[in-house]
């Protein structure tokens, strides 16, 4: 057995907890959405579970006229709204005594040396060792000015072995919008900072229930051995969402559902669900085995018969009625970015040859969920008669990520009574119902890891460029397409995705 420690560990164990080390966190975009549900909140957990150092320092970088005591104010209301433990005054007075702003805009290099004189003083009065990360939770078209600015003012430099401190970068998806980009936007990344120091992140891969499926798979041995083309009819892999785009309308048109959800969540669910067993739980170990996933998955030749994708139009939703795409706040009237897009792959390899992989994404579908479906072949003899079995459909293994995390396994049994009837039936495992702990917010995970220097959940370059060769193909024979399919809001998509399954003489799961 490998001597490895896994990283996979939550750091609430028997062990000793992983607690980051002296650091600086500066944050780009500290006045957005994500930082202030996501990131602050997360940051407040940290501190409040005691995983953050005494001397942990978070500056704060955004155009705004502020002073430190105005962002501590905008981090102390949005840690009271969002945070996930129970808010105690002793923690928050000692993290915000490490709270500072710096007003600026990208393109000016005075206030990148602003920013520097910052963190050196935190050096000095707090301890952070020279150990910074910058967190990019600005736009993408702003990624390559502030890395450049980052190295002009010697932020940038720095050394991983520890005679300076460490120096990483953070960047939140999407990692370009297609494999040209992808591959520009890495140069430009990488010409300043080393792979090691370069943390892309996907937050589904900080979720309990998608770091489970490893957990699932390998360490039991009754579901391994079914897990694989003489067992597995088909896998479904789900996201989707009851809400329209908000005010997101800037960033979502032009990008879509396919971009925006299945060239990083989706496809990382994907690998997840399809790797080999890694030799330990290494980041190179697990990246070299889903990278080895992604470069066999094949598109099909026909696209017109293995995709689909499609605008909401106005509805009904929750009693409400909610206006379609076409009529969302900045969206152009001749718009045909897809609110709604499923495809269907497969994966040219011994394990999962002829396992078709149906993968689907929506906003404003019925209900929100996300789950790994992995949907079983029949059995090759029932000795029933059609009667018996009339409500019997194939059994299942349903990874849920969200909203009720946890694991459904569907199988047949007989209904009480003298006769026999055979029934579906679910056996559940949740989350909430076997563990007293409530699980962390995924970007709890990530940001330690990030503090800490531990890269397992953090997609590397050769994966990101993979799933980018699979969507471009399917994005470029969209962009040809002379119209795209409306569907009702509140319903479960347009019409071709469920054309898409019954061609297979399969089903899409309900919503």
């Amino acid at each position: 057995m490998s001597d490895t420690p896994n990283p996979l560990r939550d750091p609430r164990d028997k062990r000793l907890p992983r607690v980051a080390g002296p650091s600086v966190l500066v944050l780009f975009g500290v006045t957005g959405d994500l930082s202030r549900k996501k990131l602050l909140p997360a940051i407040y957990d940290l501190a409040n579970r005691g995983l953050l150092p005494p001397g942990f320092s978070l500056v704060g970088f955004a155009r705004r006229d502020w002073d430190h005591q105005d962002f501590r104010q905008i981090a102390y209301e949005a840690v009271k709204q969002h945070a996930r433990t129970p808010f105690r005054e002793d923690v928050w007075t000692h993290l915000a005594e490490g709270m500072h702003f710096v007003p600026g805009e990208f393109d000016d290099p005075g206030a990148f040396e602003a920013l520097a004189m910052a963190v050196k003083e935190l050096d000095e009065s707090r301890g952070t060792g020279g150990n910074y990360a910058f967190y990019l939770s600005i736009p993408p078209k702003f990624f390559p000015q502030v890395v450049e600015q980052l190295q002009r003012s010697g932020l940038a430099h720095g050394d991983d072995a520890g005679h300076e401190g460490f120096r990483r970068v953070v960047i939140e998806k999407p990692f370009g919008h297609d494999l040209k980009s992808a591959v520009e936007l890495n140069d430009t990344v990488h010409r300043v900072f080393p792979e090691e120091s370069i943390f892309r992140i996907d937050h589904y891969l900080g979720k309990e229930t998608v770091q489970n499926i490893l957990a699932l798979r390998f360490a039991n041995t009754m579901f391994e051995p079914i897990w694989n083309r003489g067992f597995v009819d088909h896998v479904q892999i789900t996201m989707a969402e009851d809400i329209g785009i908000g005010g997101r309308a800037g960033y979502y048109d032009g990008i879509g559902a396919a971009r925006d959800v299945i060239q990083n969540h989706l496809l990382q669910l994907l690998a997840l669900t399809a790797m080999e067993e890694p030799t330990s739980f290494s980041a190179e170990a697990v990246r070299a085995e889903k990278a080895k996933v992604l470069s066999s998955v094949r598109v099909p030749e026909d696209l017109s018969l293995a995709t689909a994708h499609g605008q909401y139009s106005s509805g009904w939703q929750g009693g409400v009625r909610v206006k379609g795409y076409l009529e969302e706040d900045g969206i152009p009237a001749d718009s045909r970015t897809e609110t709604y897009a499923a495809v269907k792959l497969e994966i040219d390899n011994r394990r999962w040859a002829g396992v078709p992989f149906y993968l689907r994404t929506g906003k404003r579908l019925s209900r929100r969920v996300s789950e790994v479906a992995l949907i079983f072949q029949k059995a090759p003899h029932l000795p029933f008669s059609l009667t018996d079995t009339e409500e019997l459909g194939q059994n299942a293994l349903v990874m849920r990520v969200q909203p009720d995390e946890g694991i459904t396994v569907r199988f047949g049994s007989k209904v009480p009574g003298t006769s026999m009837e055979i029934r579906d039936v679910n056996m559940d495992f949740a989350y909430g119902e076997s563990f007293t702990e409530s699980s962390p917010e995924a970007y709890e995970r990530l940001l330690l890891d990030v503090l800490i220097g531990d890269p397992p959940l953090f997609p590397r370059q050769e994966e990101v460029e993979l799933s980018w060769k699979i969507l471009d193909p399917i994005e470029e024979y969209w962009s040809g397409s002379r119209r795209i399919e409306q569907y009702k809001s509140g319903g479960y998509g347009p019409d071709s995705a469920d054309e898409l399954m019954a061609r297979d003489g399969r089903a899409w799961r309900r919503l």
